[in-house]
């Protein structure tokens, strides 16, 4: 992986276009090796970081102007961007994020939305909008985002990326801008296979292992709550893969009906945990908000604390499920987001209704704290889908493995 870095002054120009970064592009944070190229599996390689997770130095702004207002510099590197720099990464600036990370948009009314490099005329996704869009529009070949509710997931989707979001308490979270942790994770975001195996294996702080895939499922279920193109994209997609795997594709019924009760239970932790978070802050200094996000909070200022007690349960009742539903070596397959990416203008109910799906989707790793990729192997009117895998506790290292299988060529 070793190779020589950009010089940042030529990156200048397609940061801006790309509007991916808070600000020009320059060294947050230098590699930890002794100049020598094959020092990390990662030396060579520059990343960016969301602005919830802490560089040292910097201020954490989370996305909106009046917390970055009051934030201080961070005395130290958060655990994640310490793993990706002890692999010999350089960290070239700091990526938009929603406000708070509670939009799986990616626009932000305080600086705007970070552009899609494969369709400028709809969203990049969020809440890791300029994490996505740095990698996808070329500026980094891989970036730190997290992933609470999609957060990764939505995004490499809609711009035809590779995303992982680990299983939860594989990466900690010191040193990122709480907000929901009971399903919070940091993870990755990459411009081909092989790198974001590479980048995993050094955030996971673990080690390669094979692609051993036995079977493949196809969950019903959670296809029907996709756009119907969408839905069919992803199923066409699933056989070419399954037979370069030399698995089985089987189809079922994950939730067994009980989908949207499963996202309410995850929906209500959210809101209480994202309330816990901010709420004191929010009370006393009442910052300004999008129009969504304003919404949200309020909407979890009102919510019942005692409805996120279910989440325990409901933890439980997923991982469950997955195990009676998943061999050893298998693997469940599900649209990364319901549809492709929207349009920049979508009103407000339209936009309300794709969120609600596509977090009925996203909702079953969160709480089930289980790993996903995101692999951009499908396409609807040359609109990049992706292929969301969602493993068992633990098997990281598979979907990795999976993902470094996937080859140029195949990318939609």
């Amino acid at each position: 992986m070793s190779q020589s870095p950009p010089d940042l002054a030529d990156l200048a120009g397609l940061a801006a276009r790309l509007g991916a970064l808070t600000t020009t592009p320059s060294v947050l944070a230098a590699p930890e090796h002794d100049g020598s190229l094959d020092a990390g599996p990662l030396s060579g390689i520059d990343i960016v970081v969301k602005d919830l997770i802490d560089i040292a130095g910097v201020p954490t702004g989370g996305g909106n102007p009046d917390r970055l207002a009051e934030a201080t510099p961070a005395p130290r590197h958060a655990v994640a961007v310490q793993r990706l720099l002890a692999a010999g990464a350089r960290v070239i600036g700091k990526s938009h994020t929603d406000e708070l990370a509670f939009s799986l948009s990616g626009t932000n009314v305080h600086y705007g939305t970070p552009l899609n490099p494969r369709a400028a005329d709809r969203v990049p996704g969020g809440s890791s909008s300029g994490s996505v869009s740095a990698v996808a529009g070329g500026l980094v070949p891989l970036a730190l985002a997290t992933d609470t509710g999609g957060s990764i997931r939505v995004p490499s989707s809609y711009c035809g990326v590779f995303g992982l979001r680990p299983t939860h308490g594989r990466v900690p979270l010191d040193g990122v801008l709480e907000f929901a942790p009971t399903f919070g994770t940091v993870g990755l975001i990459a411009a081909d296979g092989p790198l974001l195996q590479t980048g995993g294996t050094a955030l996971l702080e673990t080690t390669p292992r094979a692609a051993e895939v036995t079977t493949l499922v196809l969950a019903e279920d959670l296809l029907a709550l996709a756009d119907p193109a969408v839905a069919a994209a992803v199923a066409s997609a699933t056989q070419p893969l399954a037979e370069r795997l030399g698995a089985d594709v089987v189809r079922a019924d994950l939730t067994r009906g009980r989908v949207g009760e499963w996202f309410e239970t995850f929906r209500n932790r959210q809101m209480v945990e994202a309330w816990r978070s901010h709420g004191t802050w929010i009370t006393a200094r009442a910052p300004r908000f999008g129009p969504g996000i304003e919404q949200r909070f309020w909407t979890a200022a009102r919510t019942d604390p005692a409805l996120g007690e279910a989440a325990d349960a409901g933890r439980a009742l997923v991982r469950a499920e997955i195990d009676d539903l998943l061999p050893p070596g298998g693997v469940l397959v599900l649209p990364s987001a319901a549809t492709v990416a929207p349009e920049l203008d979508l009103t407000g109910p339209v936009k309300d209704d794709l969120r609600l799906r596509t977090m009925q989707l996203t909702c079953v790793a969160g709480l089930g704290g289980l790993p996903a990729v995101s692999l951009p192997l499908a396409a609807v009117d040359d609109l990049p889908v992706g292929v969301c895998l969602v493993g068992r506790p633990g098997d990281d290292e598979l979907l990795l493995a999976i993902a470094a299988t996937i080859t140029p060529e195949e990318h939609r």
